[in-house]
């Protein structure tokens, strides 16, 4: 089945208000503090690199990459980490920076992982949640938006690679097949 892109689920205007709420939050709750962003790749990238810049301390950012999607809109509930941070984070206080979170196995893996790794504290930073799909418990720290069990694209994040350009957050539709 073909998808179309359909109606805006959140306009540019609102992400960039929100991500400065998000950034001034993160900001008071580190104060004297350098937080690492870990932006997880390739759907968080935009959120990341935007969010960084909102806090208003210093700080770093490093990316990896954890898979769950096969092809299609719906994780396979198989994990795989496919690229590895490219600093330590031994001592840090990391903030994990996730596009969405759904059924949350992708993102509680990433957590147990990089727990294991000895941060001095370790938060979650995520642009969308599905709290509706979730199957695993999740806590996360940072809720950019709370949306319904829709797929979207834009601002970072794509079907099979297309529509991360997109400034805004739209939906992706199924289009019938035509008979």
């Amino acid at each position: 089945m073909d998808r179309r892109l359909g109606r805006i689920l959140i306009s540019r205007d609102e992400i960039a208000a929100r991500v400065s709420d998000l950034g001034r939050a993160i900001g008071r709750d580190y104060q004297g503090r350098s937080p690492l962003l870990v932006g997880v790749l390739k759907g968080a990238i935009v959120f990341t690199s935007d969010l960084l810049r909102a806090i208003p301390q210093t700080g770093a950012m490093d990316f990896m990459a954890v898979s769950s999607y096969g092809v299609g809109t719906r994780s396979s509930g198989v994990v795989r980490l496919t690229a590895d941070l490219s600093i330590s984070i031994e001592g840090r206080d990391v903030i994990i920076v996730e596009d969405v979170i759904d059924s949350g196995r992708t993102i509680s893996y990433l957590r147990r992982n990089l727990a294991t790794r000895h941060p001095r504290s370790l938060a979650l930073c995520v642009l969308l949640d599905k709290v509706s799909r979730r199957e695993v418990d999740v806590d996360v720290d940072y809720v950019g938006f709370v949306i319904p069990d829709e797929f979207v694209v834009g601002y970072g994040l794509d079907y099979d690679g297309w529509h991360r350009n997109l400034p805004d957050l739209a939906v992706l539709e199924p289009v019938p097949p035509t008979s």
